[in-house]
């Protein structure tokens, strides 16, 4: 039997005894179809598909520009055909079974120089009454590394000013402590005195930070908030709010913080998350050494 064939019965089981959905045999057959050509072009039967002749297919897909997100889909659809195969005793052994997935591209988080975080902080104009609120709010951003929803979840009763520190709950529920730098306490400290008390009215809340209706601030409308001042900064980067927290912890980094401290910092569960910076600093010392040492 051919493989097309096999990968015909293979696909009617995924549906009859499986029940899994169309789109998931939609994509097996995609590989499967993409194996058979790619067999069909090399005359190689399937009796003399073995391990290598697979990690040569996914090879020539690679080569082709499939990503590798895409690549280690397709090795979990030939691991599962093959062992299918395997089971039925139509070949064997499993050759697909040493086969290893690909691993994803490392992408890595966008940052804000130091320099170019100070122009935007400095571009506000701490006299206007919004200017303090939207100061105060990206001082936060980049002095406590918090998400969009940390921030816009913040309460009055959550800021310790005389410890310097914020109560704030983060993903999954969970609550962490984090400090605020004394730039970002005093932008507070001025928006709660100067601004945030024209902005009240009979309805509003205990958010910290307010929109001109006296309603707590929206995460699109925090979003547009640094949108425009980086914007009016003069800064042409794509700006968002969760490039200031990359930017805080690749700056602590940068500065010598040990990396559990940063993920205590940033709220994450695993430290294999926080890592992500490690490569971020890495590539920083790579461009500098190649830029400076002379045999660069």
């Amino acid at each position: 039997m051919s493989l097309e064939a096999r990968a015909d019965r293979f696909i009617r089981h995924l549906a009859t005894e499986r029940g899994l959905s169309g789109a998931y045999q939609l994509s097996v057959r995609q590989t499967l179809d993409a194996l058979a050509a790619w067999a069909g072009r090399k005359s190689l039967p399937l009796r003399d598909i073995g391990t290598e002749e697979l990690a040569g297919f996914l090879k020539d897909r690679r080569t082709d520009g499939i990503s590798p997100a895409s690549l280690r889909i397709a090795t979990v659809h030939l691991k599962i055909f093959f062992r299918w195969l395997a089971a039925k005793e139509d070949l064997p052994c499993d050759p697909a079974e040493p086969l290893l997935a690909p691993r994803p591209d490392q992408i890595l988080p966008e940052t804000l120089p130091s320099a170019e975080v100070a122009r935007l902080l400095e571009s506000i104009d701490p006299a206007d009454p919004l200017g303090m609120r939207d100061l105060a709010i990206l001082e936060l951003f980049y002095s406590s590394g918090l998400r969009l929803s940390e921030l816009t979840g913040l309460k009055l009763e959550e800021i310790d000013f005389e410890e310097g520190f914020l109560r704030v709950t983060g993903k999954g529920g969970k609550t962490r402590v984090v400090r605020i730098g004394a730039k970002a306490l005093d932008a507070v400290s001025t928006y709660l005195t100067k601004s945030r008390p024209a902005l009240v009215t009979k309805r509003t809340g205990s958010h910290l930070f307010l929109s001109i209706r006296g309603g707590g601030l929206s995460p699109d409308r925090v979003r547009q908030i640094v949108k425009e001042r980086a914007k009016a900064a003069g800064i042409g980067i794509n700006m968002y709010p969760h490039l200031l927290r990359h930017s805080f912890a690749t700056h602590l980094l940068e500065g010598g913080a040990d990396l559990r401290v940063i993920q205590e910092l940033l709220g994450h569960s695993d430290i294999s998350t926080t890592q992500i910076y490690t490569h971020v600093d890495a590539k920083r010392l790579k461009s500098a050494h190649k830029r400076f040492h002379p045999r660069g």
